[in-house]
């Protein structure tokens, strides 16, 4: 973050130059300046660069307030978030004024009437783009006075009357004067709610106990609604639906780099998760969005994966403190825990009562076997499978220490195949490795090529 300018007055605000824009101009004008230089006005989202992406650009360069149609996690808030980094970094405002005018531009009673008082002594402040940014997230219990505003009554009891401008307790979007309003979950406000926004977006105008206060507000209003919430919690009213000028449908990641990238990006990890890992993860969560037993209408969240990469992650930091590990690194041993505590995120549909344990176990054995199958092709395990119908044994565990899986490993002579699985996976330390055998193991038996036990907490693969 840079210093503010020290420009602290009107009139030296005028002698500097500054011209005042509008905030639709504004977004408008940094918005194309990015894409001419080549720079990312995007950071962080991934999956939307070919689809939502310049859908909302074209809508900005149009000025046109903005709702976003979409599933749970689907990125829809931190699009909206990302736009404070198209507003100026910092941008003049009456000091002391309540909705933040511009001082070429009072729009209260009190800001005019301070401007036409103190002239070019008119103090200016300068309010950074951070503070442009108002998110309101829309609860039934949410009211006009919350999002428009209400008589205060300590003003009237001062002796103003009542139809005094000066006596109104603004609301979050007047206040949200010369920056962006964003409301999430549109549908769960009450309908007599919505109908209080209709004058402010269009006729920029807001009505409070029976008479109106022109005020010319230089808002963007972005929202975010689940389409299903039109039938089951609440709708978007049509009058308001047709004063949003984009409407845009966001989706899930479709390429797996972009959703092991959403992984990596948003999981807040408390020990290493292997690449290999996230992948199976990422495939995991794919597959419960193309299952006809899970409830797609609620769509499975880009939460329910990142969730799960802090479980699995979580459980190896459990198992370096109990054994004793140097590196605490995931393996594919901790995905079933993942799975039992994970499992109340997921809707499935109402037929399948009693089979949700199941489902999940069959479609995360098939995101591995994938993930197998892509980081482990051309290698032959036949040596490894000859070692274990001889007789040998692999065992691991939640809680059995990476140097044990390694030290119970068969031993194959002069082959190098546990180096090229390692290699194949870029496995740098016992954690690693014992994590990437674990992983070739896992998917030997999904091919039915080696079988495996489980109990109290104990895997043998044999």
């Amino acid at each position: 973050m840079t210093q503010p300018p020290a420009i602290t007055t009107l009139g030296a605000l005028r002698a500097s130059g500054h011209v005042q824009k509008h905030l639709r101009a504004e977004l408008r004008d940094n918005l194309l300046e990015a894409l001419r230089e080549g720079r990312d006005p995007w950071p962080g989202l991934h999956g939307f660069a070919d689809t939502v992406i310049p859908q909302i650009e074209r809508a900005l360069i149009a000025g046109h307030d903005v709702v976003l149609l979409g599933e749970r996690g689907q990125g829809k808030t931190r699009l909206l978030r990302t736009l404070v980094g198209l507003l100026d970094e910092w941008t003049p405002v009456i000091e002391g004024a309540e909705l933040g005018e511009h001082p070429y531009e009072p729009i209260t009673p009190a800001s005019t009437r301070r401007a036409a008082e103190l002239g070019d002594d008119l103090p200016v402040a300068w309010r950074h783009r951070d503070e442009r940014y108002a998110e309101k997230l829309a609860t039934p219990d949410t009211s006009v006075a919350d999002l428009v505003g209400d008589v205060d009554p300590m003003k009237v009891a001062e002796g103003r009357l009542l139809g005094d401008p000066e006596t109104i307790h603004f609301g979050l979007i007047p206040r949200s004067h010369r920056g962006i309003v964003a409301i999430n979950e549109l549908p769960d406000l009450a309908e007599r709610i919505q109908v209080a926004m209709l004058n402010v977006m269009e006729e920029r105008d807001i009505q409070i106990r029976g008479y109106v206060l022109r005020l010319p507000l230089d808002v963007l209003v972005v929202a975010s609604a689940n389409p299903e919430d039109y039938t089951n919690r609440g709708r978007i009213i049509t009058p308001l639906k047709d004063r949003f000028g984009a409407e845009i449908r966001t989706h899930y990641p479709v390429a797996i780099e972009d959703e092991i990238a959403v992984i990596r990006q948003e999981s807040r990890l408390q020990a290493d998760v292997p690449d290999a890992l996230v992948e199976v993860l990422a495939r995991f969560a794919r597959h419960l969005r193309e299952s006809s037993a899970v409830d797609q209408r609620s769509g499975v969240s880009a939460r329910f994966a990142i969730a799960a990469a802090e479980t699995i992650a979580a459980a190896a930091r459990h198992r370096a403190a109990t054994q004793g590990e140097d590196d605490a690194v995931a393996r594919p041993v901790d995905l079933d825990g993942a799975v039992d505590v994970l499992g109340g995120k997921v809707e499935f549909e109402t037929g399948e009562e009693g089979r949700e344990r199941d489902i999940l176990t069959h479609l995360l054995r098939t995101a591995v076997a994938e993930t197998v199958a892509r980081h482990f092709r051309g290698i032959d395990f036949a040596l490894l499978v000859d070692a274990i119908e001889s007789g040998a044994l692999v065992s691991t565990g939640e809680q059995v220490p990476a140097r044990d899986v390694l030290a119970g490993l068969p031993v194959l002579g002069e082959s190098e195949l546990y180096d090229e699985v390692w290699d194949r996976l870029a496995a740098t330390n016992d954690g690693e490795r014992a994590s990437a055998i674990e992983l070739a193991l896992e998917g030997l038996y999904l091919a039915r090529r080696i079988s495996k036990e489980t109990s109290g907490g104990e895997t043998v693969y044999g």
